[in-house]
């Protein structure tokens, strides 16, 4: 007898299937047939799988080439789309891509993307995620993460700020409190910085969030009308008082960024709204009012105004309210690191391997030297070798056409 127990996957049986959870958000399906030819199986609890007639280490093992072989067929539960989990084994590096894993710019604030979808599906989005959205997801094991991210550091030998920006909402990834406590315990690390629309947090879990001493939550807040909040959500079931009563909760227990999107013809008069609400909360988080742009791949449903307009309305609210709103580097004391040596170039052909679909159709995400590389307008054959050229290669971020 043999007993597989798991902490990030969850088990389900349905029908003739076994349906597996993998961090909470996503899921695939295995066949209980297949099961089967391992040996006899029962499911002890959700997250514990009991073998007959077969040694342990036998079940491991062939209960994770089943697995993996049905880990092509993750999908992201709230919208249905394709999900890739690139773990220490999938053969996957963590630098290269501007959708997940690492992103270091050179600077003293090093990004980190976990996961992606959104529970919202937000007007001004500026990379077209949410429910909408049908690009392909990633989700990243936090192990993975943490031990890539602990070799930037050693790189890099300088005090920095983990900044968890994911192209989506960052709480739906199951291991995110895990994450921000490992990163907690890092010398090196002196901010943790996590964007969030508020929606899944409660006041349980701010208060344990509130016990990493370094973390920052920099929260979304668009409007304060909930028929304005709503709309520029993307959804109706966005609930503006939940978020007003979370900013208002960890305002009071840690460090709070406000972060409303201005997006013209939207939420203009509730900016106003927004500094006023503000200022009568106990505790008055920073606010720093972002401009909305237009973006390649965004939802681009608003119009832009310049920046002359934006500063000039800052500029009216800050004297009218006596708030600061005008943000720049300097209050989030970035300054430069040294730079990350890139294994090629632009223009440099090469030859990489495919490894996984990638973010949009049509593209994938081949893998040489220890980078990932974005090759749009190619077949998905995994593990196929092909030769392409590097047409970008800004901070070891990749992309490559073929040749």
């Amino acid at each position: 007898m043999a007993q597989l127990h798991f902490v990030t996957l969850t088990f389900q049986q349905k029908e003739d299937h076994l349906v597996v959870s993998l961090l909470t958000q996503f899921q695939t399906k295995i066949p209980l047939s297949e099961l089967n030819q391992i040996a006899p199986f029962q499911l002890i609890d959700p997250h514990t799988l009991e073998f007959q007639k077969i040694s342990q280490d036998k079940a491991d093992i062939k209960f994770s080439h089943l697995f993996n072989k049905y880990l092509d067929s993750l999908a992201t539960k709230i919208t249905g789309n394709k999900a890739t989990y690139i773990h220490s084994n999938s053969g996957i590096p963590l630098i290269g891509n501007v959708a997940f894993g690492i992103v270091y710019r050179n600077s003293s604030i090093i990004e980190i993307k976990t996961n992606n979808a959104c529970n919202l599906d937000c007007v001004y989005c500026s990379i077209g995620e949410g429910l909408s959205s049908k690009k392909n997801d990633f989700v990243i094991e936090k192990d993975y993460l943490v031990q890539e991210l602990q070799k930037l550091l050693d790189f890099v030998n300088e005090p920095v700020e983990i900044h968890i920006g994911v192209q989506g909402e960052p709480f739906l990834y199951g291991d995110m409190e895990q994450l921000i406590a490992d990163i907690q315990a890092l010398p090196q690390v002196h901010t943790i910085s996590i964007d969030t629309n508020g929606t899944l947090l409660n006041k349980e879990k701010i208060d344990r969030l509130a016990k990493n001493t370094k973390l920052q939550l920099n929260l979304s807040l668009d409007a304060i009308d909930e028929k304005i909040a709503k709309v520029v959500a993307g959804t109706n079931a966005y609930n503006i008082n939940h978020v007003k009563d979370i900013i208002a909760y960890a305002s009071e227990r840690m460090p709070v960024i406000v972060a409303p999107v201005f997006t013209h013809g939207y939420n203009d008069a509730e900016m106003e709204n927004i500094i006023q609400w503000i200022k009568t909360l106990k505790v008055q988080p920073i606010l720093g009012i972002q401009n909305f742009l237009h973006y390649k791949t965004g939802r681009n449903a608003a119009k832009e105004i310049s920046w002359e307009e934006f500063y000039a309305k800052l500029d009216t609210w800050q004297s009218k309210y006596n708030i600061k709103l005008r943000l720049d580097k300097n209050d989030f004391h970035i300054k430069k690191t040294k730079d990350l040596p890139k294994p090629f170039h632009c223009g440099d052909i090469i030859t990489a391997t495919i490894k996984a679909v990638d973010r949009f159709p049509g593209s994938v995400l081949a893998v040489a030297e220890n980078r990932n590389i974005s090759v749009p307008n190619c077949e998905y054959k995994k593990d196929k070798r092909i030769k392409i050229k590097i047409t970008r290669d800004k901070h070891n971020i990749f992309v490559g056409s073929l040749v």
